[in-house]
């Protein structure tokens, strides 16, 4: 229970696919079906389908074949205006379903087709595709860790392992928030893995008694519609639910001011960042309603800052996170200027942190750097990715990092000032700034 508001900031994916909140889900009966169209329906429709499925959860691997996907990306036309690579699995979750009914269709015109030679023995297709889908299942359940060594990402064991390297707590306790983070997981999945291995079954049990005439084609079709759909119903009211449906509200009803928004307001300062932790920094506007964000959501990533935040910004708010797990409210700033060089590097004033959803507080950051600040030299770097590596292998405070691109424009050698000069924003509007 100690660490439940660890726990809520990271949600229930283990992987190292950034920014997933939900699954593509076809249904586990579904998934048996589809295999079952593999074994008994012949033809180039059949294959066609097949290969448009392959071809599709290949797609949906990304950078993880970086190959099939810079193909895709240089040479069919708007490919890459998708915003993400796992949009391509749309077109599995309708070749699935529908290798699935046909399946489901040569089955019922012809009961017998499921009887298979195989190495001149007759075997029955039903039980291949179950044994493919629900043993599988039923083995992810027994055996779990056979099959996943770790229910942590590396990021995350970065970024709670950093909390014992930055001495805020001692290496047991990492270990022990590490152990009980996969214990956690692990349960999650085994209880998934059980609830589809009973979908199959009994969508097994239905075509079983199909076969051996105890039922007719109709209630059989009818069954097997009213166990897919509990079975769809079922996972997505995980993630489209009656809590995402309200009366109609005010922006202030919407954004309610608590008192860390409050505090963090009385600032004079006229322009600053404010990085929230007390929703998905990410996925939330909730912040910006009142304050100058880091984060934020919008369909269009900017790519730039959001590889930033893969790289640096999310492992830096991990750390934070954990802290507050660690401190609660006795946090009252940000302590460790080497821990967020990039979060200071954004000017990142205040952190809104909570250790439950009815009380907020606002973290200070003495460390933010400000709106402009001299450096003392600069290291040149040949292109974009060198750029974002450069980052994390430099004192922001005295070095800037620039591509070589611009060479030229900065072609005036730096001398470092006599004294320190401090850069300050005298005046901020939304098209002019003045330093």
């Amino acid at each position: 229970s100690q660490y439940i508001p660890l726990y809520q900031q990271l949600g229930q994916y283990w992987g190292e696919q950034p920014g997933t909140s939900g699954p593509v889900y076809v249904g586990a009966f579904v998934c048996m079906l589809f295999v079952l169209c593999l074994l008994i329906v012949r033809g180039p429709v059949c294959w066609t389908l097949l290969l448009a499925t392959m071809l599709s959860i290949a797609l949906s691997w990304g950078k993880n074949f970086m190959g099939l996907t810079d193909f895709f990306l240089d040479y069919v036309p708007m490919y890459d205006k998708f915003r993400t690579v796992a949009s391509i699995l749309v077109i599995a979750e309708f070749t699935i379903p529908l290798m699935a009914v046909m399946a489901l269709k040569k089955f019922i015109k012809d009961p017998t087709c499921v009887r298979m030679r195989v190495f001149s023995k007759e075997v029955n297709a039903l039980w291949i595709s179950f044994a493919l889908t629900g043993g599988v299942c039923l083995l992810f359940w027994l055996m779990p860790d056979v099959f996943f060594s770790n229910f942590v990402s590396s990021n995350e064991a970065i970024g709670i392992q950093s909390l014992a390297d930055a001495g805020y707590c001692d290496q047991y306790f990492v270990n022990s928030i590490l152990a009980n983070l996969g214990e956690m997981r692990q349960a999650v999945f085994k209880a998934d893995a059980l609830r589809s291995f009973w979908y199959i079954a009994l969508g097994m049990t239905i075509l079983l008694m199909h076969y051996y005439g105890k039922l007719k084609a109709l209630p059989m079709v009818g069954l097997v519609t009213v166990l897919c759909l509990v079975d769809m119903w079922s996972v997505n009211k995980r993630y489209l639910n009656n809590g995402m449906f309200s009366t109609p509200r005010t922006a202030e009803q919407t954004f309610p001011r608590s008192n860390a928004d409050e505090a963090i307001l009385l600032d004079p300062t006229l322009y600053f960042r404010t990085l929230d932790l007390t929703h998905n920094t990410f996925n939330s506007n909730d912040a910006s309603y009142w304050h100058k964000s880091i984060g934020g959501y919008h369909a269009a990533k900017l790519r730039r800052y959001q590889e930033m935040i893969e790289a640096y910004i999310a492992p830096e708010m991990m750390q934070l996170r954990s802290a507050v797990t660690l401190y609660g409210d006795k946090l009252e700033q940000v302590e460790g200027d080497s821990l967020f060089p990039v979060l200071n590097m954004l000017n990142t004033r205040y952190v809104l942190m909570s250790t439950n959803k009815e009380q907020q507080h606002a973290v200070f950051n003495p460390h933010a750097m400000g709106n402009a600040w001299n450096i003392e030299k600069i290291r040149w770097v040949d292109n974009a990715d060198e750029e974002l590596a450069a980052v994390g292998d430099v004192d922001l405070r005295h070095e800037a990092v620039v591509d070589a691109r611009f060479r030229q424009i900065l072609d005036t050698p730096l001398a470092p000032d006599s004294v320190e000069v401090k850069v300050s924003l005298t005046e901020y509007e939304a098209n002019r700034l003045v330093y």
